[in-house]
Formats: C-alpha cells, sequence, structure tokens
C-alpha cells in the first residue's frame, strides 16, 4: 500500500534530486521514496545510549561482506564485472556510506558526550 504526498523542494534541492535520479536511471518519485525510507529507518543516534552510541563508533561490514566487497571491486577495476556483479557492487556500496555516515553520526555524539576524543584533539 502507498500513499501520496506532496512535498515542495526548494529548487537547489530539487536540482540535486533530479540529477541523482537520473545518474541512477530511476524515475524520481522512486528515487525519492527510496531516501525518505532510508532516512526514517536510520536510527537517531541523540537518542540512543550511550553503550548503543559508542557500538556505532566501532560498526564496521562483517567478514564476509567486507570480502565480497573487496572481490567485486577488483572484478570492476579490471573491467570483469557484469551487469549482476555491477548491481550487488552498488548494493554493497551504498550499504557501506551508510553505515559511514552512521558511524560518523555516532562519533559526533560520542565525542559530544565526552565517550570519546575528538579528531583534532581537545588542545586548542
Amino acid at each position: 500500500m502507498t500513499e501520496t504526498v506532496t512535498v515542495e523542494l526548494p529548487e537547489d534541492v530539487a536540482r540535486k534530486a533530479r540529477s541523482l535520479a537520473a545518474a541512477t536511471n530511476r524515475p524520481l518519485a522512486d528515487a525519492i521514496a527510496e531516501w525518505v525510507a532510508r532516512a526514517v529507518d536510520e536510527p537517531a543516534v541523540e537518542a540512543l545510549s550511550d553503550a548503543e552510541v559508542l557500538v556505532l563508533c566501532d560498526a564496521r561490514l562483517d567478514d564476509a561482506r567486507q570480502a565480497e566487497l573487496s572481490a567485486l571491486l577488483a572484478d570492476h577495476r579490471q573491467g570483469r564485472a557484469d551487469g549482476a556483479a555491477q548491481g550487488r557492487l552498488d548494493e554493497l556500496l551504498a550499504e557501506y556510506r551508510r553505515g559511514m555516515v552512521l558511524k560518523a553520526r555516532a562519533w559526533k555524539e560520542a565525542v559530544a558526550r565526552g565517550l570519546r576524543p575528538s579528531a583534532a584533539g581537545d588542545a586548542a
């Protein structure tokens, strides 16, 4: 079941959204629906417990996914990736990027809470 929602976007955001949708050969509405779904599925890092924030700070791809990603990247670099392999590579890279964004948000929150030192250090 779906629901139709009308949203007004600033011109620059709409332009970027159209460009990103076109780059992935998808209709704008499908791309925006995926982005919204992804955004609401991500945890609100600020609402997590200290322990949960620290788990996110240390998160990484599991060994199997990391090995698969490495193999697919090697095939891609050598021009051996077919359509299915390229699709899987795109999926894994998207998962990796989402994980890194979430990890960065967790680190920011951990530093703000005093759970982890800042990367720049506190000697300013």
